[in-house]
C-alpha cells in the first residue's frame, strides 16, 4: 500500500498543507502551476480589481480549461498510439507474409535447378543415343 505524504506549499502567497499519496515535489510542482496562474492573471489589466471570488472563479476557469485541453491532447496522443500499434502489427504482418513468400521462391528456385540439371542430363544422354546412332 502507497504511503500518504504531506508536505507544506506556498500558493498565493499563503503556506498550505496538501496530502495525499503523490510525492513532496509533485506538491510542490502543483504549487508552482497555480502560482504561475495567479502571477497570469495579475498580470492582466482590470484582475486586480475584481472581487476576490471572481478572481477565484476565473482561476478554476481557466486551471479547468487546461485540464480539458490536456486531456484532449492526451487523447490525441493515445488514438495516434493505437493508430501506430495497429500500422506496426500491418507491417510486421505483411514482413511475415513476405518472408513466406521469399522461401516459396527460394523453393521453386532449388526446384527449378533440379529439374534443369536432370532435362540437361536427359539432354546429353539423348545426345548421347543420337552420336551413338549416327556413328
Amino acid at each position: 500500500m502507497a504511503v500518504k505524504n504531506t508536505a507544506q506549499v506556498i500558493i498565493g502567497g499563503k503556506i498550505i498543507t496538501l496530502g495525499g499519496y503523490e510525492s513532496e515535489e509533485y506538491f510542490q510542482k502543483v504549487a508552482v502551476y497555480i502560482n504561475n496562474k495567479i502571477s497570469e492573471f495579475e498580470t492582466m489589466q482590470g484582475y486586480s480589481r475584481q472581487p476576490m471570488e471572481t478572481k477565484h472563479m476565473l482561476l478554476e476557469l481557466n486551471i479547468t480549461d487546461d485540464y480539458f485541453k490536456a486531456k484532449k491532447q492526451a487523447e490525441v496522443f493515445e488514438q495516434d498510439l493505437q493508430q501506430k500499434d495497429q500500422e506496426m502489427y500491418d507491417l510486421k504482418h505483411e514482413l511475415v507474409q513476405l518472408r513466406m513468400q521469399i522461401e516459396e521462391a527460394k523453393k521453386q528456385v532449388r526446384e527449378a535447378a533440379e529439374q534443369k540439371t536432370e532435362m540437361e542430363g536427359k539432354v546429353a544422354e539423348l545426345e548421347k543415343q543420337i552420336n551413338e546412332l549416327l556413328a
